[in-house]
């Protein structure tokens, strides 16, 4: 069988070929172009003295790949699940569980569609197998919208806490009538910061913050237990409730937001040496992440019931060393992590400028992407100050953006390659997914950006 070429299926023929290739930018590119990339890059490494070439994975453990997804499925949600327990009372936290398993089970469904062809290496890939084209850009529009917002929401979410801990910052751009302040000062303070970080090229010289991302997590839930125990906070927070329907729809957005890993799973899974234990691995990532989401929830729910902020840390004292602690260490992530959430959206813009440009983009592709990096950069911070509401957005983007590439698309794909799962219990589980996860695009999406225009109108 020809490279590329399928084995005769219900969905494609004897001999039909799909050219499905890892780098493709979000519009597309043609296949001689890739291949040809593809193949000076090969060259270049070899030449270089590279012992491996990207495209020869399974060269890390279990332990590796554990903390490679923990890092991926811990996050600044980590902030708003107090909020989130808050707005749908104490028995909406069985939700946050029910989210990881559904989560869990549709990233298994991902691994089973990477392993029934082995060129398939990325999502957009698998979206690409399953519905050819459209599907590769259907999933690459959710993915790159999803992390376009979550770069809005890391700048939100530094601002609101350096506001917090310097507050009445101000700066008078036109003595007497413009000036920044609070908030909205930081948010630009922190784009000029990290706008140098996204003009590097290479992931390799970024890589090393990754690891700081599961041990900040665990740092910020006991920096809130330490307040809540030591501090003098106590656990007896006012307007505690056992459940409160309205907020429904906006907990299970921020929920979903918790578990939108799932763009690098198809990564996790290459990369594994023991590709069999890709399951366990999974199942290790979310069970450890769902007890450190319940924990934070509990904790910032208890200390502060209904008065809990968006983020758990603008509740804390300001003026306890553990406070300082767990808003320091909340910073760290966002701008570190900041370029890597730009950076895929950058690349693809870039590539497609290259390769549909003049003849002057080419030569220019230095100068192209600093100036593409910049405007997104640029754009994101318009955004954040135009709309700075760090948990509506965030609810938006799981409802929206985190559901979709979480729970529905990969149903889709796996029906679509495998046809109807044949055990009534896998069934009845993606008509369950599928129902529960249209239910939340229809009805958080509605509440969340209603939230958002009430509050841009009040």
């Amino acid at each position: 069988m020809a490279v590329g070429e399928r084995a005769s299926s219900p969905i494609y023929p004897a001999g039909y070929a799909v050219a499905v290739c890892y780098d493709e930018p979000l519009l597309g590119r043609r296949h001689d172009e890739v291949t040809s990339r593809r193949s000076e890059s090969k060259a270049a490494a070899l030449e270089d003295g590279v012992g491996a070439y990207e495209d020869d994975d399974g060269n890390a453990s279990f332990v590796q790949t554990c903390l490679n997804g923990l890092n991926a499925l811990s996050g600044v949600g980590l902030l708003s699940v107090p909020y989130a327990l808050a707005e749908g009372g104490w028995l909406s936290l069985a939700l946050l569980a029910v989210v990881a398993a559904i989560c869990w089970y549709t990233g298994l469904l991902l691994q089973r569609c990477m392993s029934s062809d082995p060129s398939i290496r990325t999502y957009p890939d698998i979206g690409e197998r399953a519905f050819g084209r459209a599907g590769r850009l259907l999933v690459s529009a959710f993915m790159y919208a999803e992390l376009y917002l979550v770069a809005i929401g890391f700048l939100i979410l530094d601002g609101d806490n350096l506001a917090k801990l310097f507050p009445g910052a101000r700066v008078a751009l036109v003595p007497g009538k413009m000036e920044l302040a609070g908030s909205r000062l930081f948010v630009v303070l922190v784009a000029v910061a990290v706008a140098p970080t996204t003009w590097v090229r290479g992931l390799g010289a970024l890589a090393y913050v990754s690891a700081t991302g599961v041990f900040a997590s665990v740092v910020i839930v006991l920096a809130v237990l330490w307040v809540g125990a030591v501090d003098g906070v106590g656990f007896d927070g006012p307007g505690t409730e056992v459940l409160k329907p309205a907020g429904i729809p906006t907990a299970l957005g921020l929920y979903t937001f918790c578990f939108c890993g799932h763009a690098v799973f198809p990564t996790l899974y290459t990369s594994m040496k023991d590709k069999s234990r890709f399951p366990k691995m999974l199942a290790t990532c979310f069970v450890l992440c769902t007890l450190n989401y319940g924990s934070m929830a509990i904790l910032g729910y208890l200390m502060y019931g209904a008065g809990v902020e968006s983020q758990v840390t603008l509740n804390l004292p300001a003026a306890r060393l553990s406070c300082k602690l767990a808003i320091f260490t909340t910073l760290i992530n966002p701008l570190a992590k900041y370029a890597l959430v730009i950076t895929p959206i950058a690349t693809a813009i870039e590539d497609t400028i290259i390769v549909r440009g003049t003849d002057a983009c080419r030569g220019n592709n230095g100068s192209v992407s600093v100036a593409v990096r910049t405007m997104l950069v640029l754009s994101t911070v318009a955004v954040a100050l135009a709309v700075p509401f760090f948990a509506y957005l965030m609810a938006l983007v799981g409802s929206l953006l985190s559901v979709g590439a979480c729970m529905l698309l990969p149903c889709a794909c796996y029906v679509r390659l495998f046809g109807p799962p044949r055990r009534a219990a896998e069934a009845a589980a993606v008509v369950a997914i599928v129902a529960l996860g249209s239910l939340v695009v229809v009805t958080g999406t509605y509440d969340s950006l209603a939230q958002i225009v009430r509050e841009l109108m009040s």
